[in-house]
């Protein structure tokens, strides 16, 4: 009885050092799976460090329309039109008419897609934060603040209240007065609370530039809805 009992207890042993070992040797196969997926990362990236040593210049282009699934008809910016393919890691569901993308020298594949091109002086407007500002702290401005809030933020936070009763919302307002009246800060107050974007238009830059000012402001309303 008694060597049945040892026989037993060894068993148990060995058992117990099995479970141990297959525990440390559990916890070694999933550390060298983590350092193999940290090393198909650095491979990745010393890959693609490679090919962009390797390549030459690509050139940029726009997406007039989709072909077929694997096709595209693309407008270089030298002038030309091209039928092109597209590389396999490119999202062709975002590959929508009026996309810029950058193309292979040689093969005019689709690389990559690129954002918007942004004049500078655009790109500073749009960097301007309202700020969080409150109703409240804006004092003596409360019928400029109904006024603005009805037809602003209404129509961007509730338009089905046009919709049903058929009226069309402004399209915007204008603010006039001597400097120090409020202007600027019922601009921030409204951005701030419909969380949207607020683009600083300084009048100096419109004087300077008013051949040009039609194009900034038309470029800073389409690209303003892209940054958030």
């Amino acid at each position: 009885m008694s060597t049945e009992i040892e026989k037993r207890e060894i068993a148990i042993t060995e058992y117990r050092k099995k479970l141990l070992k297959h525990k440390e040797i559990d916890t070694k196969v999933r550390s060298l799976r983590e350092s193999v997926k940290e090393l198909k990362k650095d491979y990745e990236k010393t890959e693609d460090d490679l090919r962009a040593l390797q390549s030459v210049g690509q050139i940029i282009g726009e997406v007039l329309r989709q072909l077929d699934e694997e096709r595209y008809i693309v407008k270089a910016s030298s002038g030309p039109r091209y039928v092109v393919g597209v590389r396999t890691k490119v999202e062709k569901a975002k590959l929508t008419s009026g996309t810029r993308v950058s193309l292979d020298m040689t093969t005019l594949t689709i690389m990559r897609m690129l954002p918007r091109e942004v004049d500078p002086v655009v790109f500073n407007m749009l960097q301007e934060e309202p700020g969080k500002v409150d109703y409240s702290s804006i004092g003596g401005l409360s019928e400029q603040i109904r006024e603005l809030r009805e037809s602003i933020e209404l129509p961007l936070m509730n338009p089905e209240l046009f919709l049903r009763v058929g009226i069309k919302p402004p399209k915007g307002v204008l603010l006039y007065g001597p400097p120090g009246t409020g202007k600027t800060l019922l601009a921030r107050a409204i951005a701030s609370n419909i969380d949207a974007n607020f683009l600083k238009a300084v009048r100096k830059m419109a004087d300077a530039k008013k051949l040009e000012t039609t194009l900034n402001y038309d470029s800073a309303f389409g690209d303003g809805g892209q940054k958030k």
